[in-house]
């Protein structure tokens, strides 16, 4: 069985844009994502330490938003392949 961690309204600061100016002088980004990852030992072995964990997921989302990109779907792109190498368990994210 999966379930789905939602993680809304993130806000970051950065550098991310097409123009010299953007990329100079930043901007405020909001990030939600959606994570399905699958309930199995976590549940049945009741251990956190297996379950996906929330805080990790920000901080990854956070370290990729200090990478500069010219477009936001780039930024998008490094955001997924982060957390789905960082967290195996993750079948998902949106």
């Amino acid at each position: 069985m999966e379930y789905r961690i939602r993680l809304s309204d993130m806000e970051f600061y950065a550098h991310h844009g097409c123009y010299d100016l953007e990329r100079e002088v930043g901007n405020r980004f909001r990030v939600d994502l959606e994570l399905t990852t699958e309930l199995g030992d976590v549940a049945r072995e009741d251990c956190v330490e297996k379950a996906v964990n929330y805080l990790s997921v920000y901080e990854s989302v956070s370290r990729q938003m200090e990478v500069r990109q010219r477009t936001v779907e780039r930024v998008a792109m490094n955001i997924i392949t982060a957390l789905k190498s960082e967290f195996p368990a993750v079948h998902h994210v949106v």
